[in-house]
């Protein structure tokens, strides 16, 4: 048999295993017993959503008496809201209520994942934050693959701020730089279009991203101000990397300047 023919199977096996397994290539939740007690030491108190039977969504809100606004927080792919919670406070001491949610599978959340159902999980959560807040006070914020999601949901809606950290141009185009033989965009089954959805968002768009991000390089943000150059402003963490921008002093002068007003 040639090596073509063993290049061609392998190609195969490959993809197949990309189309089966991608879910838990892509997520690496941390599940919490449904009894897990949270404790941190400012005011806050569990949520949860129920989307539909057998889907209930779990969040975090730490509050202040007379909050400026709200920070609807989508975290990474990664663990859980009890680990993620830590960056409340950065948004929390400038008396702003800070509120973060996990996905279906994380944390105490439940429910099967597809993008489909993501989004209405994060469409419902945001309908129902509308009840206890106006909604020019509210700002979303995504992370990393929380980007997608907090871009899809300012296009839908109109929260006064989208803030982006470390987003990607589309999921698409991250997953094809890892696996550049495969026909990624045909398997994938998470496209998350930032770059479709962040056309459609009226609010001003920040973009914070590090120069030395090498999991999704700082060019996935510079395409995306690109799309809309007088709405969205890209701001470059010299050094930063995709996990460490809270490290730097002038990630928390960007969040200082967005919020004291």
């Amino acid at each position: 048999m040639s090596i073509i023919i063993y290049i061609l199977i392998g190609i195969v096996v490959l993809t197949g295993a990309v189309y089966f397994l991608q879910d838990k290539f892509i997520f690496k939740p941390e599940k919490l017993r449904q009894d897990f007690e949270f404790k941190y030491d400012v005011p806050f108190r569990e949520l949860f959503f129920d989307i539909e039977e057998g889907v209930r969504i779990n969040g975090l809100h730490f509050y202040r008496d007379n909050p400026k606004g709200l920070i609807l927080y989508f975290h990474g792919n990664s663990r859980s809201i009890k680990g993620w919670a830590k960056y409340a406070g950065d948004f929390y001491r400038y008396d702003y209520d800070v509120i973060l949610v996990d996905y279906r599978g994380f944390g105490k959340s439940t429910g099967k994942r597809s993008e489909k159902e993501m989004l209405t999980d994060v469409q419902f959560i945001y309908e129902s934050l509308l009840k206890q807040y106006p909604e020019n006070h509210i700002l979303v914020y995504g992370r990393s693959l929380g980007s997608g999601f907090a871009s899809k949901l300012a296009s839908d809606n109109k929260p006064r701020y989208l803030i982006l950290d470390a987003p990607y141009f589309s999921f698409t185009k991250v997953i094809e730089r890892f696996l550049p033989i495969l026909p990624v965009r045909f398997v994938l089954q998470y496209s998350l279009r930032t770059d479709k959805w962040i056309r459609h968002v009226n609010c001003h768009t920040y973009i914070i991203h590090g120069t030395r991000d090498w999991l999704i390089p700082i060019r996935h943000s510079e395409r995306l101000q690109k799309i809309n150059p007088h709405k969205i402003t890209l701001i470059r963490i010299k050094g930063g990397g995709h996990n460490n921008l809270p490290g730097f002093p002038e990630y928390h002068n960007f969040i200082r300047d967005i919020l004291k007003y």
